[in-house]
């Protein structure tokens, strides 16, 4: 009986041994798949703030944490079944969704252009698809606008994850993209919440008995509104650049090669021609076409979504 104990006990042990070799072999695979999936990060990051510029102050947190909560939703409940299905049963479906996903970047980042640069016109097509001036209604807008985008660069992060554990098995493929899903929510609005808020932290801060701390809140009063306004620009050719790329990766899967090829040549050219900082320059000359390339997409979808507003709202009066 002894001897029966103790073997039991040695499996167990196995078992132990074998459970802690997966939950660091996950671990590792969740640090790889949440390096590589680190630019789109970087601009999921970049983006969110743009939804909470101009609202007011005792909104922003609220309205995050509910973006927030969309993200994990989107990536726990909806992209995770459906990376582990499509990587499953259809595989070759994912590249299409994915683009589908860049011209509505594309789409996104072109409109924010064309209110920068005509802002009546922009504000006009805006008023025609929201068809509301109620302000708790202006904010869920504004809010499942911000769950949408988050929902393609999730969808971008959760591809590149699904990508970097193609070749374990469906539990490891699961629990990575679950812990990549979860810290990078946390992460990035983590970081936006703080980066809304600092203002107001500056606020508290003049107010301090210590000078150099009341400087500093000076500081931080006058430069995070003007900081906000640069990280919301920075959003916006973020999506740009995002859209583009995936809609030229997007075409090179599918066996369009010509796109990426030319602009893989002129960004070499670039960086050889100047001859200093060539990795830097070929990442902004990269960018800077698949960039220009989103505004076409994005401005021939803007027209398109303004001409067919009248068609739905129609439809919508006749069949209320």
């Amino acid at each position: 009986m002894a001897t029966g104990l103790l073997a039991l006990l040695d499996d167990v042990a196995a078992i132990a041994k074998l459970a802690a070799a997966s939950l660091d072999d996950v671990a590792a695979q969740t640090v790889k798949a949440g390096a590589k999936a680190a630019g789109v990060v970087i601009d999921d990051a970049a983006v969110t703030p743009r939804y909470v510029v101009g609202l007011s102050p005792a909104r922003e947190l609220p309205i995050i944490a509910k973006i927030a909560l969309g993200s994990l939703k989107n990536k726990l409940l909806f992209l995770l079944p459906a990376c582990i299905l499509l990587g499953y049963f259809a595989p070759w479906l994912i590249t299409p969704l994915l683009m589908l996903g860049g011209i509505y970047l594309c789409y996104e980042g072109a409109e924010k252009l064309y209110e920068a640069v005509m802002p009546h016109a922009a504000h006009a097509h805006e008023e025609a698809l929201l068809d509301t001036t109620d302000p708790v209604a202006l904010e869920n807008q504004k809010i499942r606008g911000a769950i949408r985008t988050d929902f393609i660069l999730s969808a971008e992060i959760m591809a590149l994850t699904l990508a970097n554990v193609a070749t374990s098995n469906i539990y490891s493929q699961a629990a990575v993209l679950a812990a990549v899903g979860i810290l990078i929510t946390l992460a990035v609005y983590g970081v936006v919440a703080l980066i809304v808020k600092a203002d107001d932290a500056g606020l508290a801060l003049t107010r301090s008995s210590i000078a150099m701390l009341r400087a500093f809140g000076r500081g931080l009063v006058v430069g995070v509104p003007v900081f906000l306004k640069i990280l919301a620009a920075i959003g916006t050719a973020a999506m740009l650049w995002v859209g583009g790329s995936i809609l030229v990766h997007g075409l090179a899967q599918l066996g369009y090669h010509a796109p990426e090829h030319l602009i893989e040549e002129i960004a070499s050219l670039a960086s050889h021609a100047i001859g200093f900082l060539s990795d830097i320059i070929h990442w902004l000359v990269t960018s800077a076409i698949q960039a220009i390339l989103a505004i076409a997409v994005g401005g021939v979808t803007i027209v398109g979504v303004h001409a067919a507003t009248p068609v739905f709202a129609t439809l919508r009066s006749k069949n209320p």
